[in-house]
């Protein structure tokens, strides 16, 4: 059965809402007037000034894992500007687009009604929960910023 509208914390990649938040997920975004695979080969190859090629080699990785180990594995190569501030622009910018572009996410967001959304990295503080789940959780704020956003206008 499932509920209208829940209240307790959504972890993504478990149960019903968490797959979409993921930038693992398989929907595609139109970013920067490229269509990407995943949100997150569309912000990997951000990292990258767009005639490198890293970016161009992003674009065609056939996973967001994949996606994710080309940028690692040439991080020397990001753009200098990549700063906290630009890497949180960037990634909204990216969320909102999926968000935009996809109804079924749309939707799938307002029914996590104002449960809060958690990263569920155990690895990663800065978008996620951290080892600790004292992490910043900023990919999860993005999220709830767009479901307040949604809710504020119905």
């Amino acid at each position: 059965m499932r509920k209208e509208h829940i209240d307790e914390a959504v972890l993504f990649y478990a149960g019903e809402f968490g797959y979409f938040l993921s930038n693992f997920s398989a929907f595609e975004v139109n970013y920067g007037g490229q269509i990407w695979k995943t949100s997150e080969h569309a912000y990997q190859a951000a990292k990258f000034p767009k005639d490198s090629p890293v970016h161009k080699e992003i674009l065609t990785a056939t996973s967001a894992h994949n996606a994710l180990k080309l940028a690692e594995r040439n991080y020397e190569y990001n753009r200098q500007d990549c700063n906290e501030t630009e890497k949180i622009r960037v990634m909204t910018v990216i969320v909102r687009a999926k968000h935009d572009q996809h109804e079924y996410i749309q939707r799938k967001l307002l029914e996590t009604g104002n449960a809060e959304l958690i990263e569920n990295s155990p690895t990663d503080s800065f978008w996620g929960r951290g080892p600790d789940w004292k992490g910043r959780n900023e990919l999860g704020k993005i999220w709830m910023k767009l479901r307040h956003e949604m809710q504020s206008v119905r």
